[in-house]
């Protein structure tokens, strides 16, 4: 699911993205973020040709963290057009997931 990208800027890639981009901010010690991990897959299967799912682990970008107000793991923030339109906090079943989702897509 998730591709391994490199980036010059955490912004540059929210700007230059032509599809709505889901963030998942976690960390590989987070139980719950890997259950969300298993959701996100399903969301990438069924949504890959109209959304991008970047996943950014707070261990390695904590200052990305600190910037989108990450208190919570995992949090998903979904960015349109380079701007957060909606967050997401905690484990969300894949349908309730989908339905938030369906709404900026």
């Amino acid at each position: 699911m998730a591709t391994k990208k490199e980036f010059s800027s955490f912004q540059d890639m929210l700007t230059e993205s032509s599809q709505p981009l889901l963030v998942d901010f976690y960390a590989p010690w987070c139980g719950p973020c890997q259950m969300m991990a298993k959701i996100l897959e399903q969301v990438h299967a069924q949504m890959k040709d109209r959304l991008q799912i970047v996943k950014i682990n707070t261990d390695h970008y904590p200052d990305i963290a600190t910037q989108y107000q990450v208190q919570a793991l995992p949090t998903l923030v979904l960015f349109k057009a380079g701007r957060p339109v909606d967050r997401i906090e905690g484990v969300l079943p894949l349908d309730q997931l989908m339905q938030r989702l369906q709404g900026h897509v």
